[in-house]
């Protein structure tokens, strides 16, 4: 079975590395060293050739710190929460972009902490 997958796997990753997208791609764009990378690429408009790759890249950013957050932080140590019904993935970026732009503040921190700052004050958890 390993192989096999291999067999299938290995030439659909090559494919997809040589395809005209991923060379056109600037991949530095896509190297978080502040908040505000994070932002820059949360606030690329839809019809920039980099606009799918950067949406996809920020939701999957937001989703995978907050999953890891949920994953490992207690149910009693929680300062964030997510309400119920739980806000879409775009609703969230918007909401992100627009809280950091107004917080210049915190551009330099890492993303992380910055996501952060926002979740609690948009989604505090009702202790």
């Amino acid at each position: 079975m390993r192989l096999m997958l291999r067999k299938v796997v290995a030439p659909l990753a090559a494919a997809a590395l040589l395809s005209p997208a991923a060379l056109a791609m600037d991949s530095n764009r896509f190297e978080l060293k502040s908040a505000a990378d994070l932002v820059e690429l949360c606030s690329v408009p839809a019809d920039d050739p980099l606009g799918p790759n950067a949406v996809g890249f920020c939701h999957g950013y937001l989703s995978g710190a907050y999953q890891y957050y949920d994953a490992t932080e207690p149910a009693t140590n929680r300062f964030v929460c997510s309400p119920n019904p739980t806000p879409t993935r775009a609703k969230v970026m918007d909401g992100f972009v627009a809280w950091a732009k107004a917080h210049p503040q915190y551009m330099k921190e890492r993303a992380a902490d910055t996501l952060f700052r926002y979740l609690v004050e948009a989604y505090p958890c009702n202790k």
